[in-house]
Order: C-alpha cells, then structure tokens, then sequence
C-alpha cells in the first residue's frame, strides 16, 4: 500500500498505553446537534450539562434522580459566557483562549439570535443541507479563517493547515457529492457565497475562490475526527469504577441499564454533544482493518487519547480503523465500498491482503446497488511523509 503519511513507533508500546493526547488545531460543535440543546463549551466542547441534568432530557423523565451525585464532574458554577454573545463557554481559560484564538472575529454580539446575520445565514444554509447523523460543519471551516485572521503569524498558521491531506479536484467533489447529496455543484456555490460574505479577508484571498473554497471544504471533510463528549457517559464510567458491595453493585447496574433503555426510548442513539477537529499527529494515522490503535475521549473534552489495543513494537505502524466494529466485521468487498465512499481510497492491510481470492459477498441490500469502483490507493496524491512517536 503506497501511503503518504504514517505514524510509526519510536520504541515498544504495551498493550492499553496512552500513545499520546493530542488537543486540535481547531475544533467546532456540529450545528445541528447545537440546535437540539446539548450544551458544549464553546471551545473544548466539554458537555456542560450536569449528569443528571443530560439524563432528564435524554429521557424524558424531569423528576430523575442519580445516585453518587458527587461522582459527576461538571462545574456550573465555573461556567462563563462571552459578554457580548453569551456563548458558553466551561471555564474561564476557555472563554479566554477561544477569545484570543479566533472568537472576537467570530462573536455575533447582540445579533447572535439574528436570522439575517451572514455568519447565522451561512449556518442555516448547513443545516438545510448536511442533516443528522452528521459527519462534519461549515464552521470548522470558519473557525480556521478566524484563526488565520486573529493570528500573529498568519502565514506559520496557514502553513500548518497545508499539513492535512490535499485532494484531487476530482476527489474533492467526490467528497462535496458525500457530505451534501446529489445537488451538492449548487450548494457548494451557494455555500461558497455565503462564506464570502461572511467571512472574506483579502489576506486569505485563495480560500475565497471557488476552487480554493472547495480545497478547503475537502480538507476538513476528509481530515475532520470526529469528537464525542457526555457528562452522564463519564458518570456511568466513574460509577463503574467504584467498588461496592454485590447487592449494591447488582442495583447500580440494574438502574444505569434501565435508564439506558428509557434515553433509547425517549432519544433514540444520539447522546454526545458531538462535533469534529482538526488533530495534526492522529490525522497522519493511516487505516487499517485490523487497527493496532484506538482513538477516545476520556476527559469529556476535545482532548483525543491514542490508545495501544496490543503490543506494538519500536517501528511498527500505528494505524487506527476508519470503521466502526460492526464495518470491520462485515466482507471485505463491503469494508472496501464504505472506504471508497467515505475516504477514496482502496485497502491494502493485512486483513484485505488475505482475503483477498474471497467471493465479493455483500449483504442483500448492498448488492442492489451499484459494485465498487475501482479506487486510488490511499494517499497517492500525497507527498511522502512519516512521523515517529
């Protein structure tokens, strides 16, 4: 497999080792899981709802009570709102680095719920084309523009941004057709205006133009991590750490699964306040069907664990799965297809190598659709490049 980039171990790694925790170059809350009031920071997207509070609203029951309150790591009382948007933020740090980082080109003020807003108008038009489950947002690609406008050294900022994987024009509309459906050349055009009117700085004026826009939507696309955070998740964590007595273990668990049956009930799979980042170390992560790593959110932040799932050892590759267990699980025609779909490019690991003289075997529903098409292998448009950890 002809790879651009890769990360590989510099000594051996145990089995479950952090490898490293890495914080994004940027970072932004989908924008319709905003709209559905799970409430984030701002900047690191930390949930700032209390546990109980998220397992109210999930479920539908306003009376609920947890047990082990104190096992709940939110901290209302440290939370902050900018004092011209009232957007939220977890602490005081945060409101001040997004502040310092990007947000004074970004805060609304007092038009912050104004529909007519370019910055609001720009949102809306995401929304009406990108629903749920949502897999990326317009203002990671704004937040990037507000970085470069605020920084000191714009061109050191910019020149970071060239890190992440580049597209060919005919993968990046590959990936515009994915992320926004059929009509995608006219709601690329539409979205282009909007970010145009919004944002436009004649110092960044190659992110303007419509190829430079759709190099851009393409990076953040095909680069974007997605991140997950649940202030109940981390309770049911910390709950399962405690040790207790049977009996008292045996109602804990009974309970935190029952509630879990009501939130499916009531709110069906959605229970992170979800968003996605731009990661520099993980996005040089290549994939792998049988991954040796993992990626996670422990901290309840956008803070990202790479963890070791065996022994790795010194300059093995690192590689993480783009697919989820139940993907991996599936042929190796219909691993390749979800690939080429999502991430344009054919898979070569050791897994797909052997079974590689399979049957091309599909499930019911995938075979009524058109066969996969013959992809590029991964990374072939990029310049070789490899990173030790």
């Amino acid at each position: 497999m002809l790879q651009g980039k890769g990360l590989f171990a510099k000594r051996s790694i145990k089995k479950g080792e952090t490898i490293f925790i890495e914080r994004p170059l940027v970072s932004a809350q989908f924008l319709w899981n905003t709209l559905y009031k799970y409430k984030a920071c701002e900047y690191c997207l930390r949930a700032l709802e209390t546990a109980e509070g998220n397992a109210r609203r999930l479920s539908g029951i306003p009376g609920l009570s947890l047990p082990h309150p104190e096992l709940c790591r939110v901290r209302p009382e440290q939370h902050q709102a900018c004092p011209q948007c009232q957007v939220m933020y977890c602490s005081s740090e945060c409101r001040q680095a997004a502040a310092d980082q990007y947000h004074q080109a970004l805060c609304l003020g007092p038009s912050e719920e104004d529909p007519d807003h370019p910055i609001n108008k720009l949102k809306d038009a995401w929304r009406s084309m990108h629903y749920p489950p949502e897999t990326s947002s317009i203002m990671l690609m704004a937040k990037m523009v507000a970085m470069v406008k605020q920084a000191k050294d714009k061109a050191h900022l910019q020149k970071l941004f060239t890190h992440f994987c580049s597209r060919t024009a005919n993968e990046e509309e590959e990936i515009a057709h994915k992320l926004l459906g059929e009509q995608f050349r006219g709601q690329l055009a539409l979205l282009h205006s909007l970010f145009t009117e919004a944002l436009y700085d004649d110092r960044l004026g190659r992110w303007f133009v419509p190829e430079g826009f759709r190099s851009l939507f393409a990076l953040v696309g095909t680069n974007g991590q997605g991140i997950g955070t649940s202030s109940l998740s981390q309770w049911v964590h910390a709950c399962d750490a405690l040790e207790l007595p049977a009996q008292q273990r045996e109602h804990l668990d009974s309970f935190i699964d029952q509630l879990y049956k009501d939130i499916e009930k009531e709110t069906g799979d959605f229970l992170n306040c979800e968003g996605s980042g731009l990661f520099l170390l993980q996005s040089s992560c290549n994939h792998s069907c049988i991954p040796n790593a993992e990626v996670s959110f422990p901290d309840n932040n956008f803070l990202l664990h790479l963890s070791a799932l065996c022994d790795i050892n010194q300059g093995e590759e690192i590689c993480i799965s783009y697919l989820d267990c139940c993907q991996r699980d599936r042929s190796r025609h219909s691993r390749h297809k979800i690939l080429r779909e999502n991430y344009l490019f054919v898979c070569s690991c050791p897994k797909c190598v052997s079974q590689m003289d399979e049957l091309d075997v599909t499930s019911e529903e995938e075979e009524e659709e058109e066969g996969v098409a013959e992809g590029e292998t991964e990374g072939d448009e990029m310049e070789d490049e490899m990173t030790d950890v």
